[in-house]
């Protein structure tokens, strides 16, 4: 009996071990790279601190007790913050808004995600929308990202190498941590090496501001359609994928609808989204965060720790600000390059739809636009209609070929 109880509390110990671990993984993933993402997003759009830290506040509290709730309610490991990907996005942006302006384009969506959990639109769009070009259009608006991620190591070159190493080399030897984190750690040393990072100034706790949001054409087709293709693709069908891989029924279009209104509540403090993670939830869900049954308390650790990382938004933002804007943006660059490589590999992955989804990278990667229309509808119409065209042309020129034959056969 005595034996039996000591094993009991040794396995108990192991399993509390890997749902604490696993938990603490998956809120870095969002709370190193993700932060600075949205702080080089707040410099696209040159917001003010008071700005940034609502956003930054909004976004992952708002996020954090989405999780939490959804992860109670059905004891289904689900774990996020806000949408890198999305975040990544917005850096691409080259038109400028205003803070209300882009509150709006936050909330609407918002919208777009609950109307896909009530209507089941989500499946159907995948159906006229192949994830292919998706992916070939992220990967087309994150190029100048990575592009822009070497220019800034010229002027950074210990840290770049530093973070190099960092991203390809110590993960091949030590996978307690993602590239990414590695590639933060190993440039934070780089930087301190290479040049004096200045102290952090005193500064007053500011809350999350409501903002009125201002709705625009422009802003719903550059940004909010966008965004929630990206989000749907890129975080809630991973998430929802990598769950049910994992033996789990997750409530499909409850996830969708709570990451639709957690994002509208988040837009209108100005934050750009709050959802389930797709890599987080993957992370929480597997097998690394103990037995199946036990794996719920690796995304509750998880988003406590993201809503007491919101919590402190006012002291990161300036934590952040200090670095210099070169290291912010190899960062940001190696942050992004999973995500630009992934989506490149699966765009073209498919020979019979190359064309379409070199057009869609194309027109992405110059930021083509034009007559009202924003870059993400011009490169997704045109793989769309090459798509089609492709579609159409093929039975059109096999049955060429069969006519041909049987004219030559007589």
């Amino acid at each position: 009996m005595h034996k039996f109880l000591k094993l009991n509390l040794f396995g108990g110990v192991i399993t509390g071990t890997k749902s604490l671990t696993a938990g603490m993984m998956s809120a870095l993933l969002a709370c190193t790279s993700g932060a600075v993402m949205v702080v080089r997003a707040g410099y696209v759009f040159d917001l003010s601190r008071a700005e940034l830290v609502s956003w930054l506040t909004a976004a992952y509290m708002v996020g954090g007790f989405l999780n939490l709730l959804l992860t109670l309610t059905y004891k289904i490991p689900f774990a996020g913050a806000h949408s890198i990907t999305a975040t990544g996005f917005l850096c691409t942006i080259s038109a400028h808004f205003s803070f209300p302006e882009l509150a709006g384009a936050f909330v609407l969506s918002g919208v777009l995600l609950l109307l896909a959990g009530c209507t089941g639109l989500f499946t159907k769009m995948l159906g006229h929308l192949p994830k292919s070009l998706i992916d070939a259009l992220l990967a087309g608006l994150l190029l100048p990202y990575v592009y822009n991620m070497g220019a800034a190591g010229m002027k950074l070159p210990l840290a770049f190498i530093m973070a190099l190493i960092g991203y390809f080399i110590i993960p091949r030897v030590i996978r307690v941590l993602p590239p990414s984190l590695w590639a933060l750690l190993l440039g934070v040393i780089g930087l301190s090496l290479e040049i004096r990072i200045p102290p952090i100034g005193s500064a007053a706790f500011i809350a999350p501001l409501p903002v009125i949001p201002q709705f625009t054409w422009s802003g719903f087709w550059m940004i909010s359609v966008p965004m929630a293709l990206l989000i749907l693709s890129n975080d809630l069908a991973v998430a929802l994928a990598a769950v049910k891989s994992h033996q789990f029924e997750p409530p499909v279009n409850k996830v969708f609808m709570g990451s639709g209104i957690a994002s509208i509540i988040t837009g209108l403090c100005g934050g750009n989204a709050a959802n389930v993670g797709g890599m987080m939830s993957a992370l929480c869900s597997s097998p690394e965060a103990g037995p199946q049954e036990k794996r719920y308390w690796a995304a509750v650790v998880s988003s406590i720790l993201v809503i007491g990382y919101g919590c402190f938004a006012w002291r990161i933002v300036d934590l952040l600000a200090v670095l210099p804007t070169p290291f912010v943006t190899i960062i940001a660059g190696f942050a992004l390059l999973g995500l630009f490589v992934k989506g490149l590999k699966n765009a073209f992955s498919n020979s019979a739809g190359r064309i379409p989804a070199l057009f869609t990278f194309l027109i992405a990667a110059f930021h083509i636009d034009g007559l009202g229309l924003s870059t993400p509808v011009w490169a997704l119409g045109s793989g769309l209609i090459l798509l089609k065209l492709r579609t159409f042309l093929i039975p059109i020129r096999t049955g060429k070929s069969i006519r041909n034959h049987d004219e030559n056969r007589d």
